[in-house]
């Protein structure tokens, strides 16, 4: 009778401890919790990650203008059960920051862009426009990543080789139209394609007048003025705007850039649906380059 007891209570440990096996290996598997407050740093998480993340993108919708964006009990909910939390910063999602103070997350880790590229408040806070930016962010993530599952470093250490092979040819885009268009002057109704211009090497113009817009505060007079000279008088190649703020003032400029042959191109603060951050990138520096090209015959 001994000796059955003591059988049926090997059974039981080795049972107990085969399903305490098993849960450790769900738990390895569980897909790490992911938040972004933007949806082309979830897209950039989601290529890293692959299967291993679930990543909610806060704003996702390209027809809003981000800057109207209020949090809601969902977005806090979402933060409550994520393990990372990828974000802007430099103001630009400042609901996060408030999100994050009020919902302490067990452990959360957070990869804020503007800190890993030394932008602080009052910088043009569009930093995914910077060709440098998303690299850095996506070191950021995979090694994160990396840390906290270590059983799947070899499918994240190929993702995270796979994607900076993949922003390479938005590299070489800005080089060639650095090389056809430095110096060329073009105008914007806001900041957002900002780093972007500047790494071609563009002349911009206007830079108050994006700055104001941007802030929601009417531009001066004589700001006005200035930006309906340079569209008039063609003294400037193409119009850059925001599609998601289209206010009065932005639809008079498109306007008179229209009447007088100027170019008009749409950027966006948002990734569109159906598109990557990569082929977003590079649809938006193939109409830039068709419309100077157009501007250069």
């Amino acid at each position: 009778m001994s000796k059955l007891v003591a059988v049926l209570s090997c059974v039981a440990v080795f049972c107990a401890s085969l399903c305490g096996s098993v849960s450790a290996q769900t738990a390895q598997t569980k897909p790490v919790q992911v938040v972004a407050a933007e949806n082309f740093y979830g897209d950039v998480v989601r290529q890293l990650g692959g299967a291993h993340v679930a990543v909610t993108s806060i704003l996702s919708n390209p027809d809003e203008d981000p800057h109207l964006f209020e949090a809601s009990p969902k977005t806090a909910r979402a933060l409550q059960n994520a393990a990372l939390v990828v974000y802007n910063g430099a103001d630009y999602d400042p609901w996060m920051d408030k999100l994050l103070g009020a919902s302490k997350g067990n452990g959360r880790t957070s990869i804020v862009a503007a800190q890993l590229t030394g932008k602080k408040s009052g910088d043009n806070p569009h930093l995914w426009y910077d060709p440098a930016t998303m690299p850095t962010v996506a070191k950021a993530v995979s090694a994160y990543l990396v840390q906290t599952d270590p059983a799947h470093k070899s499918d994240y250490d190929a993702r995270l080789q796979a994607f900076l092979a993949s922003v390479k040819p938005i590299d070489d885009k800005v080089a060639a139209l650095r090389s056809h268009y430095k110096g060329v002057p073009v105008t914007a109704t806001e900041p957002v394609f900002g780093y972007m211009s500047d790494a071609i090497g563009l002349d911009m113009h206007n830079a108050r007048f994006q700055l104001a817009t941007m802030n929601d505060t009417e531009p001066s007079a004589s700001d006005i003025a200035q930006f309906e000279k340079d569209l008039r008088e063609r003294r400037v190649h193409v119009l850059i705007y925001n599609s998601q703020a289209t206010g009065a003032l932005t639809k008079r400029m498109l306007k008179i850039a229209h009447d007088a042959h100027v170019p008009s191109i749409s950027v966006t603060e948002t990734l569109p649906a159906g598109k990557t951050f990569q082929t977003w990138m590079t649809s938006q520096l193939d109409t830039l380059a068709a419309a100077l090209q157009g501007q250069a015959q």
